[in-house]
């Protein structure tokens, strides 16, 4: 009888956090252990690790944790719980360290100490950039689901479509216009 209550009790939960939050979520726990594992070794030992969290079910909770508990938390309060962290990253010009605070980055630069900051403004659903001494500028901001105002060299605004075309097309405005401010 009481193998019956299991099933029935873990369908009942997964129906109820699907048809409550309707949301995607950003699998923020499950991809944190991803990327940890991709930092472990080689790709031989990333791999043994790989399988070995299969077997011992490590993914299966993180992935489960992730759809019945965070990525709700995430619908309804707009925020990740596990989304926020620190991560250092080898770039071909330096290290950086990247702090998410849920709401936006912190970018250092391991080279000469710089900081930069990203911020998102959920309202307005705009990207913007913050440097030092206080100065703030819009990177992005999105229209609909295929196309963002994006900064033009003139000053004014350019809506770009999200495709290839689309980015292509604003690269070759940009490069042009600053080819003929030389």
């Amino acid at each position: 009888m009481k193998k019956r209550y299991l099933p029935v009790a873990i369908a009942l939960v997964l129906t109820g956090s699907l048809l409550s939050t309707s949301c995607i979520g950003s699998f923020a726990l499950t991809n944190k252990l991803l990327s940890w594992n991709q930092q472990v070794g080689n790709k031989f030992v990333n791999e043994l690790v790989f399988f070995a969290f299969w077997i011992i079910p490590v993914y299966e909770v993180s992935c489960l944790a992730d759809v019945i508990v965070l990525n709700s938390i995430e619908f309804w309060s707009g925020d990740n719980p596990v989304a926020s962290g620190k991560k250092v990253i080898d770039g071909k010009d330096g290290r950086y360290i990247v702090e998410c605070d849920g709401k936006g980055y912190t970018i250092t630069s391991e080279n000469d100490k710089s900081v930069v900051r990203l911020d998102f403004d959920k309202d307005d659903q705009t990207w913007s950039v913050a440097i030092p001494g206080g100065e703030s500028y819009e990177l992005m901001t999105f229209i609909d689901d295929t196309h963002v105002a994006l900064p033009a060299p003139d000053g004014t605004r350019s809506i770009v479509e999200l495709s290839d075309n689309g980015l292509m097309a604003y690269r070759d405005m940009v490069s042009s216009n600053l080819m003929a401010a030389r």
